[in-house]
């Protein structure tokens, strides 16, 4: 024998071995359908007694292996069940023949056969058989379940005949002797009537017998045989058929202790009873027909009366841990012969399958060790995929992950071997997937971003790498490009420089073909592949929502003329109230971003690769708003450190926006990360408030810009300054223009004028204005411009103070307001017997004007104000005092000219 079957357990030693082939040309899908139909008919219950009958299915079977149906009984084909098409009433004597032809194939073995004939009517098929089945299609088939039980009585019925033949003690006969193919040869020339050689015949029998007591539904008696076929056999020192008698000792008892079965399918028997002779009759495969088979004609339903003494004693069922130690036995004794190597390995497998149960998974790994060892003849790849895919799924089993994964790998290279003219690519891709769990390997970024990594890097890098060569000898590009993806981004701790450098550009080819996306891959068995986001290319440390520039920052309008300003005026902005939540409020910003206007989010990013990193496309990924994300591209240097990037966009509507994430796209590969995926990344908060869009101003003036700034900005206002100089008495205009650079309509206009830090007394108002024409062009338009004047009159009261030589030296009248300041030096400090006007108002941020002169006006001190003058006149090389007008001159002419 040298086809092992892999899928051996030890319940299979009580099945009746049946085959179901086609005959001629027959559709593989009907075929299917029909042999499904039959394999369910695979439980018999024995009426009028306790036995059930299990039968086996197989739609291929090695005429070989049937060779060796005497050794192991459950190995030999019983029954012959064959499909055929055939149309017409010519093609039935051909298709008739071919049947018989393939009887002669299992001849020495059957039992009984069927032919299904589809497609045939008329005369021929009308005709009664009981060998033949006629069906007009495969659609118009009822009675097929009803022809499969009357064969299975009908091997039954034989079966019986067998047993009670052969189990019945006839004095003086000889017992023939039951051999194996390859010992026939070494029999040749003995003795036949030495006791030794009757011996060995007695006990082979002796094991014969108990073979068919158990596929007949008879445990108990089952178990009397083995015992007494391995004492007989163990004196002759038969050791082959003394491992083949402690083996179905074995599978006795692990149908006795295991009702449920061996084999992996939960549930498959139904639990049997308390005691042993009630046991058999109890066991049920759920969803399996049912077929009550009347033994009445057959004499006899029992063996001889000198052991029916010892039928239910429970010595002769071996306990648990003796059955391990039974199996070994036996496997010893088969390793001794080297063409019973097949029979070795399923004896392996079944024992593993026995101790998976007893959840003894070190012995169970023994077993499977010494499997592996096991010589067979030169196998065919086929043949080796599938043992290295058994001894995967019995490592499972018994829980050894990884050495399970190992075994799958290699199955999944011997798919895509160089001796297989046509390579299983697919098959090779799929085992290979199969084998991700057994390395700690998922095909899910998102289980690599939770902690530290799990498995060995190196393997599953290796593993990945066969992913992506699989994929390319598939021809699918995309399946390259998110498993090369998927290694950049979970192995990139581990990567070389030089494997980084590869790996990279090994992407680059393949994304040029076939750009990366976000949208799941499907494979054809249903597999999703989720996408991979590059969110360690770059690496972001922080994300951080700025505030609008403060010329674009909305304010809470507050009135100038100290009244109250109608709830319904656009400039006013109500914040919602904070939610109660504490998540919602820690992720909330203090400032609003506007409809229409460019908002930012700054992140600081790193580049971990060994090269210069190109990032395109990179944009902000939000909810809640309509959002115009305005894409940037970048380039950082190699292992850079924190570099800070800005991203733009521009809300369209209203609301709270949200910061997700932001989407780049690298190396080909278009990503969207969510800041919830990000590990350690810093954030101010992800929320902000959208408000509606407001008016724009531009201001600008008629007077030159000032190079000082009078009063120093509190940050939440925007100011401008501007100069003028002019003699006491004198009136000039400023002319403000108003544009409006927005998109709203400018509704309202307030002006206020405040003065500060003012050493003598105004006559008269400095500054008067009238804006009746001016507020006539409101609303202003988007794009308009309004314009109003206003009228600068100095008129000072010149009082006589000290240090009038520092007064006189300042810039004669320094103007701000709107806000205004000299042009030609910052203000000096007041003295300490000067006081502002009002101290209150000079104090407030927003104050927008300011005068200060300094003079003298009594008669008495003329002379020394003279003498001062010219000291200047000396120092400056020009007239001073013109600068400088006296009140006690009419003629407004200066004295010393």
């Amino acid at each position: 024998m040298s086809v092992p079957d892999y899928m051996q357990c030890a319940e299979d030693h009580q099945t009746l071995l049946v085959v179901v082939q086609p005959i001629g040309i027959v559709p593989e899908e009907s075929f299917f359908r029909i042999y499904k139909r039959i394999a369910a008919v695979s439980q018999v219950n024995v009426r009028d007694s306790q036995r059930v009958l299990y039968i086996r299915y197989r739609h291929h079977y090695p005429p070989e292996n049937n060779e060796w149906g005497d050794f192991q009984t459950h190995r030999k084909v019983v029954g012959l069940i064959t499909i055929t098409d055939c149309s017409s009433a010519k093609d039935w004597p051909q298709t008739f023949e071919k049947f018989h032809l393939q009887k002669e194939m299992y001849g020495s073995t059957l039992y009984d056969s069927r032919l299904f004939v589809f497609g045939l009517q008329g005369e021929i098929a009308e005709q009664p058989r009981t060998d033949v089945a006629f069906y007009p299609s495969y659609d118009e088939c009822e009675t097929v379940e009803k022809r499969i039980e009357d064969f299975i009585e009908s091997l039954f019925i034989v079966l019986e005949s067998k047993r009670l033949d052969r189990a019945t003690d006839k004095s003086g006969d000889k017992i023939p002797l039951l051999c194996v193919p390859f010992e026939k040869k070494d029999f040749v020339g003995l003795d036949t009537d030495s006791r030794h050689y009757k011996k060995r015949c007695q006990g082979r029998m002796r094991k014969h017998v108990g073979d068919l007591c158990l596929q007949a539904g008879m445990l108990q008696d089952s178990l009397v045989h083995y015992h007494m076929a391995v004492e007989l056999l163990r004196s002759v020192n038969d050791f082959l058929w003394l491992g083949a008698a402690l083996e179905g000792l074995c599978s006795a008892s692990v149908i006795y202790h295991y009702p449920g079965g061996t084999g992996g399918k939960v549930g498959s028997r139904r639990a049997q009873g308390g005691s042993l002779s009630a046991e058999a009759g109890n066991r049920h495969r759920p969803g399996a027909q049912e077929v009550l088979i009347d033994p009445g004609a057959l004499t006899s339903n029992g063996i001889n009366a000198d052991t029916s003494a010892e039928i239910g004693r429970a010595k002769n069922c071996l306990s648990p841990e003796d059955i391990i130690d039974k199996y070994k036995e036996a496997i010893s004794y088969y390793g001794k012969y080297k063409n019973a190597g097949v029979i070795e390995l399923e004896a392996c497998v079944k024992a593993v399958r026995v101790l998976a149960i007893q959840k003894r998974s070190m012995e169970a790994s023994e077993f499977l060790q010494n499997a592996v060892y096991i010589n067979l003849r030169q196998l065919s790849e086929e043949e080796k995929i599938q043992r290295y895919s058994i001894l995967s799924e019995l490592y499972e089993r018994i829980g050894f992950h990884r050495k399970s994964a190992f075994f799958k790998r290699i199955a999944a290279m011997q798919c895509a071997a160089p001796s297989i003219p046509e390579p299983g690519w697919r098959a090779c891709y799929k085992l290979l997937l199969e084998t991700l769990p057994g390395y700690s390997l998922s095909l899910d970024p998102k289980d690599f971003s939770k902690g530290t990594h799990r498995g060995w890097a190196a393997v599953q890098m290796r593993l990945l790498h066969e992913l992506v060569y699989a994929s390319r000898r598939m021809g699918n590009p995309a399946l390259c490009v998110r498993h090369l993806s998927f290694l950049l981004q979970t192995m990139l701790d581990f990567l070389s420089d030089q494997e980084k450098k590869d790996v990279t550009q090994s992407l680059e080819s393949y994304t040029a073909k076939c750009p990366g996306t976000m949208e799941f891959i499907t494979l054809p068995d249903g597999l999703k592949l989720p996408p991979v986001p590059f969110t360690k290319l770059p690496i972001v440390r922080s994300v951080k929502l700025l505030n609008l520039p403060t010329s674009l920052r909305p304010h809470k309008m507050k009135s100038l003329l100290g009244q109250n300003v109608s709830t319904k005026s656009p400039f006013i902005y109500s914040p919602i109230i904070a939610h109660s939540r504490g998540e919602e409020r820690n992720k909330k910003i203090d400032f609003q971003w506007v409809q229409g206007d460019v908002c930012e989010v700054q992140l600081m990013v790193y580049n971990p690769m060994p090269f210069e990193l190109r990032v395109e496309n990179m944009g902000l990924l939000t909810t809640g708003v309509e959002f115009e994300s305005l894409p940037a591209a970048l380039s950082l240097p190699a292992e850079s450190g924190l570099y800070p990037v800005t991203l733009v966009g521009v809300p369209q509507t209203t609301g709270q926006i949200t910061v997700n994430g932001y989407h780049t796209s690298v190396f080909g590969v278009f990503s969207d990360c969510l800041l919830d995926n990000l590990p350690g990344v810093k954030t101010n908060g992800c929320t902000v408030e959208v408000i509606p869009a407001l008016p724009r101003l531009q201001i600008s003036t008629s007077l030159p810009r000032s190079a000082h700034t009078l009063q120093p900005s509190s940050g939440d206002e925007v100011s401008t300054n501007v100069s003028v100089q002019l003699y006491n008495g004198e009136t000039q205009q400023l002319i403000i223009k108003l544009e409006n650079i927005g998109t709203e309509p400018l509704e309202k206009l307030e002006v206020t004028a405040k003065t500060v830090n003012t050493k003598e007394k105004l006559y008269g108002d400095f500054l008067s204005w009238k804006l009746e024409d001016t507020l006539s062009q409101f609303p202003l338009k988007p794009g308009k411009i309004a314009t109003f004047t206003v009228n600068i009159k100095v008129k000072l009261d010149f009082s006589c103070q000290e240090n009038l030589l520092q007064d006189l030296s300042d810039d004669g009248i320094s103007v701000s307001g709107l806000p205004l300041s000299s042009p030609f030096r910052q203000v000096v400090k007041p003295r300490v017997e000067t006081k502002p006007i009002n101290p209150q108002e000079s104090s407030k941020v927003g104050d927008f004007s300011h005068v200060k002169v300094s003079a003298c006006h009594q008669n008495k001190q003329i002379k020394n104000v003279l003498q001062h003058f010219i000291g200047l006149f000396h120092r400056f090389g020009e007239c001073f005092a013109c600068f400088v007008v006296f009140d006690a001159f009419p003629t407004r002419v200066c004295v010393l000219c």
